[in-house]
């Protein structure tokens, strides 16, 4: 027969056998989890890593938004092709105005305008106006007659996606106005998320986002596209040719967006 004291003994030893596989579990769970923890860190490194190998940056397109104070991106380096000297271009001017006119509200009253004649060193420019858009016409005629752009820059030129050169910023730095906005007018109609080609010598507002028109004006000189977001008013009927010779002489930053190198001004505008 067991006796007492045998019993006890396996007892014993069974409980310690126990004990024995209990940490052996343990430490194979322990183990597990790290493992499972290793991985977890791996891959969130891996994810990391993919991430910034993908990146964010957009692909180069030209930017589509038309407002004094953004530049456009380029789809690719200007071209080095030779220009004309810039002093060969324009003749020489006066002192500009600096500090632009201020008015209490938008002048959108007044007799009908079928022309705005442009004096510029460089030459003349005639811009027959649209009868779509008469408070645009309107406004920039009084402006005009109040000699708002007499002796003021063309302080913006774009060589590269979209062709235009903009003025009507006595400040010359893209960010003046006359002290007023007025509404959107004749503006294209295409569809919707679509972008439209201004064709060459449109004669279009400025803005910074719907219905901020002001006093600056960009004039196409080659077909650009853009969204149909700006008040088209005017056609170069005559002096297309003065524009692409500032054009031809190309703009400082060589980005193809930047001041013309052409010291371009604004002698006198005269409505008719």
């Amino acid at each position: 027969m067991v006796s007492k004291r045998e019993r006890e003994l396996a007892r014993a030893k069974w409980e310690r056998q126990q004990a024995r596989r209990e940490q052996a579990r343990e430490h194979q769970s322990v183990v597990k989890r790290a493992v499972l923890a290793g991985v977890a860190v791996v891959a969130v490194i891996l994810i990391v890593i993919s991430t910034k190998g993908n990146g964010s940056t957009p692909t180069a397109t030209p930017s589509r938004s038309y407002n004094p104070t953004q530049n456009f991106a380029t789809t690719k380096p200007v071209t080095s092709t030779p220009s004309p000297s810039a002093t060969s271009v324009c003749a020489s001017h006066g002192p500009l105005s600096t500090t632009p006119k201020q008015f209490a509200t938008a002048p959108i009253n007044g007799p009908v305008t079928s022309s705005i004649q442009l004096l510029t060193n460089c030459g003349n420019v005639v811009i027959s106006t649209d009868k779509k858009a008469s408070v645009t016409t309107t406004v920039m005629a009084n402006l005009a007659r109040a000699g708002y752009f007499d002796n003021t820059p063309c302080h913006r030129l774009t060589t590269n996606g979209i062709y235009v050169l903009q003025c009507g910023d006595p400040t010359g730095t893209g960010t003046g106005g006359p002290g007023f906005q007025f509404a959107d007018e004749n503006l294209p109609k295409v569809a919707t998320g679509s972008s439209f080609v201004y064709t060459r010598g449109t004669i279009a507002m400025a803005n910074s986002g719907p219905n901020t028109n002001g006093s600056q004006f960009f004039i196409v000189y080659k077909a650009s596209p853009l969204p149909p977001n700006y008040s088209v008013w005017g056609q170069v009927t005559s002096g297309i040719d003065v524009i692409d010779k500032i054009a031809a002489a190309g703009e400082e930053t060589g980005n193809g967006d930047g001041k013309p190198k052409a010291d371009v001004a604004i002698i006198k505008a005269i409505a008719r």
